[in-house]
């Protein structure tokens, strides 16, 4: 099926990405801070958190703190989520006119409840003219920023979208797709059909096609790229507490068996480093402590921590509290066998919440009403 891309890397728009891999948009986490410590462990594509298009064109104060880029970020990429192609792409030329970011990319894959009851997320290619419109207006507002499509492959294997959307992606000028091998009634459960990057990457020969699911390794991403073909890869849960993984990449689409194995020391001190970003980029040491605590689990897996020491940790007040109890860890202790693997959220869901009658007609380009009520600031 193809094998690893060579150190051309992959082109989106007039942006050369090498190693060719994407940090996936993941809310409450790829803020700046953790995308500084991704960066600083080798190069990409980091994209920011995903941010709500008419939030961002009514200039809700709360979106514009999370579309903020630390100085040393190139290149800059903007997540967008909307369902009204006229705000979509107001936002787009927002972000183009105002110099906001250097790329855009439009979520179509967000299986939360929330999203999709509103039409959004993984549930909207199913509405096959609205989403052409929608790609179209960011497209057009963009300009010559490129534009880059993120979806599933469906609501459920009765319904899957993903060729028929990859195909007028393409056709309305996105510079690349990006493709999540589960549907959204899977959630995050299940494993990743790598089949269907394949597939897609067949039906859309030209724009670079990227996969994403169950990437827990460098040596996954290899994989991955072997099987399917695609030109590169997107991460997200197989990055939670472990940024390094992009420096394994990075060695590994270039033939590098060298893979990085911090001890918990070192572990810790990324750890510690972390929560004071946060608490600079908030401007709050309380808030920064609170947001860290999702972390530490990550951080942790697979290391011998007892349950009243992660207890500790997750319940620290302030950083003083915090780096005291991270240094009470057993710094030697060596990366653990068996530290990759599954993290964050990994059960499937019933069933997929969405409008009434959303699925009575795939042609209606209706934009749903009150669609981005609940979810407004980001």
């Amino acid at each position: 099926m193809g094998g690893v891309a060579d150190n051309s890397g992959v082109r989106i728009g007039a942006i050369e990405v090498w190693p060719p891999v994407v940090l996936a948009p993941m809310a409450g986490i790829t803020s700046a801070p953790f995308r500084v410590l991704c960066r600083e462990q080798g190069p990409g594509l980091f994209v920011s958190e995903m941010i709500t298009t008419r939030a961002l064109v009514e200039r809700n104060a709360k979106t514009l703190r999370m579309i903020r880029f630390d100085r040393g970020e190139r290149t800059r990429s903007i997540q967008l989520y909307g369902v009204d192609p006229e705000v979509v792409g107001r936002a787009a030329r927002m972000v183009a006119d105002e110099g906001l970011a250097d790329h855009i990319d439009l979520n179509f894959g967000c299986p939360a409840p929330k999203v999709t009851r509103r039409g959004g997320g993984s549930a909207l290619p199913y509405k096959r003219r609205l989403f052409r419109a929608i790609v179209r207006a960011a497209v057009a507002g963009a300009g010559e920023l490129p534009v880059t499509v993120k979806m599933r492959k469906g609501i459920d294997d009765d319904h899957l979208t993903y060729l028929a959307a990859g195909r007028a992606a393409a056709e309305e000028g996105a510079s690349a797709v990006a493709l999540h091998g589960r549907t959204a009634v899977q959630h995050y459960g299940g494993v990743a059909d790598w089949e269907s990057v394949a597939r897609l990457k067949e039906a859309v020969p030209d724009i670079p096609v990227l996969g994403n699911g169950d990437i827990w390794s460098a040596d996954d991403a290899v994989r991955m790229m072997k099987e399917t073909g695609c030109d590169g890869v997107v991460v997200g849960r197989g990055c939670l507490g472990r940024p390094w993984l992009f420096g394994d990449l990075a060695r590994a689409l270039d033939g590098d068996p060298g893979r990085a194995r911090p001890n918990l020391g070192e572990v810790a001190g990324t750890m510690a480093r972390h929560a004071a970003m946060l608490a600079e980029w908030h401007g709050s040491e309380t808030q920064a402590v609170m947001e860290f605590r999702k972390h530490v689990g990550w951080y942790l897996k697979g290391f011998e921590v007892g349950g009243d020491v992660r207890r500790g940790l997750t319940t620290s007040a302030s950083l003083a509290e915090l780096r005291d109890r991270l240094d009470g860890l057993d710094h030697v202790q060596p990366w653990p066998d068996g530290a990759e693997g599954p993290r964050g959220k990994s059960s499937e869901r019933s069933h997929v919440h969405l409008p009434d009658g959303w699925l009575d007609d795939a042609d209606d380009c209706a934009v749903p009403g009150m669609a981005e009520l609940d979810i407004s600031g980001g």
